[in-house]
């Protein structure tokens, strides 16, 4: 059968953000839990958080664009050989830094700093061609650029708070960029799967509270620039998880549990409000069950979206029917179950943090072994309907 791992932006990238999430966490698991060392010269923690962000994040996200950039300007799709330096440049600083110790730190950061000018590249000629709305968000990787050289920088120098905190930017900037992309394609995709049931009427969205949620999203991140884990920032993010949940409720997530596709997108944006009030009591009290307020995000938001996402596009942009598998629900159940014993797993069983560490790897690695086992086939194989891409 014909390989199409290149025939269109999201194959190659949703492929490999599938095999690195699948990889990585067992890895980080296995190290914190067992002691087996990493083969990255890195501190551990600088390793896991660099690789979930600008390994795993920043690979779905590009495989999202390169497929959805097209759609927004109307543009032939990228296939071929761009695609294929991609995905290169990606594998190559997996490997490099993954092995470390084996390269120059100069060479290292180089090779990692590569793909995302390379991404923006790509995008930038049709959405400034055609002046389309979502042009800012080249300001987005420009400014993801910036937090993964600073990250660089900081190791370097040595300096590991200032590379964790290049990190806390750069995943507040994901999610802005949740709040804004999520935003549309939430409240779009329930009322259209709701429409032939005539329940779409409940279903909306309102500018101002999406002109709130932004700003507030971008002011939980200037804060988090200039004020990191002080009592100010946690005021910000307890005000807008506020906006965020008034924002969550018009979109009618209860009626939408009959349709996977649909509920799962709706779990994933749940957790931003849930994950920013939870920052605001660790700020604010301390109390020990909002201790993992990042995780709530990360895991939360940005994996379950990433996963939502790439299950439904990969359907719809290969011919198949908007329809999930059982064993795509069982990879959703298996996720959001991963999150909250990483979240809340520690204060509510009681157990120690190296098993809670080891939970939620188990249903994370199970989650994404699912999804590679319903999706790789897909990714790989030419659409069912004949048409390129």
């Amino acid at each position: 059968m014909r390989i199409a791992l290149f025939a269109y932006g999201f194959r190659p990238q949703f492929l490999l953000a599938g095999l690195a999430a699948l990889l990585l966490i067992p890895a980080w698991a296995l190290s914190i839990a067992w002691g087996v060392p990493l083969g990255s010269a890195w501190p551990p923690t600088l390793w896991h958080a660099h690789e979930m962000l600008f390994g795993f994040v920043i690979c779905a996200v590009a495989g999202f664009l390169l497929t959805a950039v097209p759609s927004w300007t109307g543009q032939k799709g990228f296939a071929g050989a761009p695609l294929v330096v991609l995905s290169v440049l990606w594998l190559s600083a997996r490997i490099m830094i993954a092995s470390s110790a084996h390269w120059p730190a100069v060479l290292t950061a180089a090779v990692d700093l590569a793909f995302l000018p390379s991404l923006a590249a790509l995008v930038a000629r049709p959405l400034l061609r055609s002046r389309n709305r979502n042009t800012p968000l080249l300001l987005v990787l420009g400014l993801l650029w910036l937090t993964n050289l600073v990250f660089h920088l900081a190791l370097l120098a040595r300096n590991a708070p200032l590379a964790l905190h290049a990190l806390l930017i750069g995943i507040d900037l994901m999610l802005v960029m949740v709040t804004v992309i999520g935003g549309r394609i939430v409240p779009a995709f329930t009322a259209a799967a709701l429409r032939p049931l005539g329940l779409a009427d409940g279903v909306s969205s309102s500018p101002a509270l999406t002109a709130a949620a932004v700003a507030g999203m971008a002011a939980v991140t200037v804060g988090d620039v200039f004020v990191p884990d002080s009592r100010l920032a946690g005021v910000i993010a307890a005000a807008v998880a506020l906006i965020q949940a008034w924002r969550f409720a018009q979109w009618g997530a209860l009626r939408t549990l009959h349709q996977p596709l649909v509920w799962i997108l709706h779990a994933a944006y749940l957790w931003l409000p849930v994950g920013l009030a939870l920052k605001a009591v660790a700020l604010l009290t301390g109390a020990a069950f909002s201790a993992f307020w990042l995780h709530a995000l990360t895991m939360g938001t940005l994996a379950t979206m990433i996963v939502a996402v790439m299950t439904r596009a990969a359907l719809g942009h290969t011919g198949r029917p908007l329809a999930a598998h059982p064993v795509t629900v069982a990879s959703y159940l298996l996720l959001l179950g991963a999150v909250l014993v990483r979240v809340f797993g520690l204060a509510a069983l009681r157990v120690d943090y190296p098993l809670v560490i080891a939970g939620a790897a188990l249903l994370w690695t199970a989650a994404f072994l699912l999804f590679l086992v319903v999706y790789a086939p897909i990714l790989l194989s030419p659409r069912v309907d004949g048409k390129p891409g």
